[in-house]
Formats: structure tokens, sequence, C-alpha cells
């Protein structure tokens, strides 16, 4: 166990009536991780720069607004990053974007999905010998999860390993080696801030044909994908007196140290 700070990377920041309803990111893996460890939040989309592999004891590269195959410098540059980590064996966790940019990075092939959007709160469904991985120990083997997304993986990277799927998107949860995993879904959603990207888009999403009104009574509590977050950061950036063994159930500025 280190007693090194945990790194956000945070890769965009929601449009202004979603932060004016529910905050930045970083308090949104904040509310998550209430009984963490500090964080250090690095604005990656507004040209902060990554520090060095050991300055921190694992990293979470947050979902963002922009989109993977846009190939932006900051992104790009974040891939290299994340390439050099997986190379150094250090731990990642990627949620969205972050599970995009990593597959991307590793080589595999990120895209528009061909059948569209994906959002609400959906099942998730493990697969086969997925039971024994210590993130998803307990979960069952369907859970719920919170999900906005158009791009999504379509193939993945050499040696990577799928542990969950949706109805719709076949890569939910992706192992890529011992430290790294990365998922579609959003585990750092709260029922307000899914609520508030259905209401940004309701008329986008009634012209896709979707039910808006029917996607917020849906909205449940989701607690597998927290679970998930919390349990990757217990085994990696706990301070070790307070950590849980990793089986177990359990308004940021740029650059600022945040304790959870």
């Amino acid at each position: 166990m280190s007693e090194k700070s945990l790194l956000l990377i945070q890769v965009g920041t929601p449009p202004d009536d979603i932060r004016a309803q529910a905050g930045d990111l970083p308090l949104w893996f904040s509310a998550v991780l209430a009984a963490g460890p500090a964080f250090k939040v690095v604005r990656v989309f507004d040209g902060e720069p990554l520090p060095p592999h050991d300055a921190h004891s694992a990293a979470i590269i947050t979902g963002s607004w922009a989109m993977v195959t846009d190939r932006l410098p900051w992104s790009e540059a974040a891939a290299q990053w994340i390439r050099d980590a997986m190379a150094l064996g250090f731990p990642l966790f990627g949620v969205c974007y972050g599970h995009q940019l990593m597959a991307h990075a590793l080589g595999g092939k990120v895209d528009y999905h061909p059948k569209g959007r994906e959002m609400g709160c959906l099942d998730i469904d493990l697969l086969a010998g997925a039971e024994e991985e210590a993130l998803l120990a307990g979960s069952g083997p369907r859970f719920k999860a919170h999900l906005t997304h158009m791009q999504t993986v379509l193939e993945l990277p050499p040696g990577a390993r799928v542990l969950a799927r949706s109805a719709h998107d076949p890569h939910q949860v992706v192992r890529y080696g011992a430290h790294a995993v990365s998922t579609q879904f959003h585990p750092e959603f709260s029922h307000t801030v899914a609520a508030a990207c259905i209401q940004l888009r309701a008329q986008l999403l009634q012209s896709e044909g979707f039910d808006p009104q029917a996607m917020l009574e849906q909205l449940r509590d989701t607690p597998v994908p927290q679970r998930m977050l919390q349990r990757f950061v217990a085994a990696y950036a706990q301070p070790p007196a307070t950590a849980p063994a990793l089986n177990t159930a359990s308004g940021a500025q740029a650059g600022t140290i945040l304790t959870v």
C-alpha cells in the first residue's frame, strides 16, 4: 500500500446546465469515494500536463463530452501516458471516455456505435468467469449501471478480456492487465447526475426514439459500479491503516488535492 495520492485525470467538464445542478466531475467522484484517500485533479483537457507515474499511487480517467476519434492533442498525449503506465504496471481505472481512451491507446478500435446512443439506467450482465474478478465479487450475474455514450470500443486491444456486457454494447467492463480495468458505464453517476444528463438531452432523445420520462422513472441506485470504483481505490490508493480488503463491499479546482 502506498500513501501517495490518487490521480484523477479529468478529460472533460459537463455542460453548464449539468454543472449548475450537479457540479464538476471531481465532485461526482468525491461523493462515491467519500471514505477514500486524497486525490489530485489534473485537467488535461485544459492543457495541464500529466505528472510522472511515480508521483501517485493509481489513476482514474474520467468521462468526457469529447470524442476519442477526434484525436485531440491532449487526448493523444494522455493515450501515450496510458501506454507508458501499462508498461510500468501502474494501476488504471478508465470510465466511459477513459474506457475508450485506454482501449485506443493499447491498440483497440474506437468509433461511433453502429446502433447509436446507449443511455439510461440499464442492465449489465457478467460474462462467464467474471465472478472471479475481485472488483465484481458479490455483484450477482446482473446489475444496474448508468450509461450515456455514442462512441464505443469496437475492437479490443490485444490481450484484453471482457468481463461484462449490456444488451447494446458487448464491452462494458474490460480488463487490460493485473492492475488496469475500465468501464463503459459511469460508477460515479448519482441519481441527480443521471437525471440532469437525460433532461439536458430530452428533445434529442425523443427524436432518436427514446422516452425521456420513462428513462427518468427507471433511474435506480447503482451500488455495484460504485463498489468497483471503491475497491479499486482501496486496493491501490487507500492509506494502509484504513484500507478495506479488496474483496469486501464497501467542487475541486484544477491541480488541487481533494480529500474524499
